[in-house]
């Protein structure tokens, strides 16, 4: 198997990002530079080193936040869509994390420089409630919440087709796809995944659904959805159906989040607002009958 194909499969990463760490040197076959199409028989000695992320440029930006709640523990934000969470290879300013620095200086540590005071995520085109870490404290106890189902979050989509059914159980075990190692698929040694969602309202050709997650995989709601015939409107990487509608990237925002505050121990609720860009495709929906 040729060395690229290799580690992008065995690493889970995508195939152009092994072929630039092989590009720069930093893998190395018996020590050995070599190809990316170098052919591997099975008895190699594969040495990595990766680039450190600190070597990455973290630099407070004074970028617009719209912060719902804020105390010694914790951030709770209100995502814009096309902003990216954290800091990445190719995406060093700009991103929630930046703007994060600059109004905070204080955020958990727990996941190193790369992603401060970040529990969980929301991929770049999905808007909505986030919660942010300030302590390690507050940091464990939230993560923890959310691997034993005791926080919960309810999204808010808009789908192609007209579903049948007022409520389901999508499951499926959510890993890499196969053939394009940057997108998500239902695989069978994928990582268990369940998404539940409920009809608030059906149009011609589309449905307005809410969806709750029981697991927090990459793209789930998208892979979900794509994967029982309603891929979200709008999500060019799961499906290729037009998008009529004014809106950049999927139709998907994180409506309520719900969580036991580490410190006080109060059950905290928050629900961020539906951005103008779905208020506007719902009116022009149910206008349209």
């Amino acid at each position: 198997m040729r060395l690229d194909l290799y580690l992008s499969e065995k690493l889970g990463k995508t195939r152009s990002h092994i072929q630039k760490l092989i590009a720069d040197g930093l893998i190395t076959v018996d020590g050995v530079k070599v190809k990316a199409s170098f052919k591997l028989t099975g008895n190699e000695e594969i040495s990595i080193q990766e680039v450190d992320a600190a070597d990455v440029e973290y630099l407070p930006e004074n970028l617009p936040l719209d912060i719902l709640y804020e105390d010694a523990d914790l951030i709770i934000v209100n995502k814009a869509r096309g902003m990216t969470v954290h800091p990445a290879e190719t995406v060093k300013h700009g991103t929630l994390v930046n703007a994060l620095l600059y109004h905070c200086k204080d955020l958990s540590g727990i996941n190193g420089v790369k992603r401060p005071g970040i529990v969980h995520r929301l991929d770049k085109d999905t808007s909505g409630v986030m919660v942010v870490a300030k302590t390690d404290t507050a940091h464990l106890s939230l993560a923890a919440q959310i691997k034993d189902k005791i926080a919960t979050r309810t999204y808010l989509a808009i789908v192609h087709g007209v579903l049948t059914d007022n409520v389901g159980i999508i499951s499926g075990a959510i890993g890499r796809d196969k053939i394009d190692r940057k997108k998500m698929a239902i695989v069978p040694n994928g990582k268990p995944a369940v998404t539940e969602f409920k009809v608030l309202e059906r149009f011609e050709n589309f449905t307005y659904v809410e969806c709750k997650l029981q697991t927090g995989r990459t793209h789930q709601i998208r892979v979900h959805m794509a994967a029982i015939g309603h891929p979200l409107l709008g999500d060019t990487k799961y499906t290729a159906r037009k998008n009529p509608f004014d809106i950049t990237g999927q139709a998907l925002h994180s409506h309520t989040l719900t969580f036991i505050h580490p410190t006080t121990k109060e059950q905290m609720n928050f629900t961020a607002p539906l951005p103008d860009d779905i208020e506007n495709i719902l009116m022009n929906l149910k206008d349209s009958g």
